[in-house]
């Protein structure tokens, strides 16, 4: 699958350096784990940032092909070890890692579950850098909270960090994701795929569920 997008989720370079230049105790050469790397726009960023090895994990080889070819056209490809590999089931020694990096994904596992068992796989001094959706008010509308039912477990800032200090981390700092982070380079692009996808795909569009009332 090749969604033609430039990125699977929010985001783009500038939160990324943001983050990573906030990480000021990490060894010269970190060993670096990217959970869930889809694309690797953030792999080839931190590869650039890092004078580190990173292994790029990811269950969609055709996501981990481009990234190695994104890598290779971006100059950084010795330092980027593809994976093919589930981020719930994740095979790697304690104390592997001086950074762990999750962009737009934690979500897969939870977020509570994700930094819980992630923990073990961190260096003493390690650090965890992730992205989760969450509410900015305690009080969303209506309407919105309806919207994204189907992301289940939302909590707010002042929710999260009590989860984070319960899992046993400290909070070296956070921040929210920027507006242009998720229209530029995801919702406009998606926005722009709408009518060719919709042209493509109109014979499926006509298609509907059927319900069927069955007795014995």
């Amino acid at each position: 699958m090749n969604s033609g997008l430039p990125r699977e989720s929010p985001g783009d370079n500038k939160p990324t350096k943001k983050a990573y230049l906030m990480l000021d105790e990490l060894p010269e050469k970190p060993n670096i784990l990217d959970i869930a790397c889809g694309l690797g726009v953030q792999t080839v960023t931190l590869a650039k940032l890092s004078n580190g090895k990173i292994r790029a994990v990811d269950n969609h080889q055709p996501f981990l092909e481009q990234m190695k070819k994104r890598a290779e056209e971006e100059g950084v490809g010795e330092k980027i070890i593809a994976v093919n590999g589930d981020m719930t089931a994740l095979d790697y020694e304690k104390d592997s890692f001086d950074l762990i990096w999750c962009e737009g994904a934690i979500f897969v596992i939870g977020f509570e579950k994700g930094i819980q068992e992630w923990r073990r796989l961190l260096t003493g001094q390690g650090y965890l850098v992730v992205s989760e959706f969450c509410w900015l008010k305690p009080d969303p509308p209506e309407e919105v909270g309806k919207f994204v039912e189907s992301y289940p477990g939302i909590k707010t800032i002042n929710e999260n960090l009590a989860v984070i200090k319960k899992a046993g981390y400290r909070v070296i700092n956070y921040f929210v994701l920027p507006e242009e982070s998720w229209w530029d380079s995801y919702y406009t692009p998606i926005e722009a795929k709408i009518p060719s996808m919709k042209l493509k795909y109109k014979d499926e569009i006509k298609k509907r569920w059927t319900i069927w009332l069955l007795k014995n």
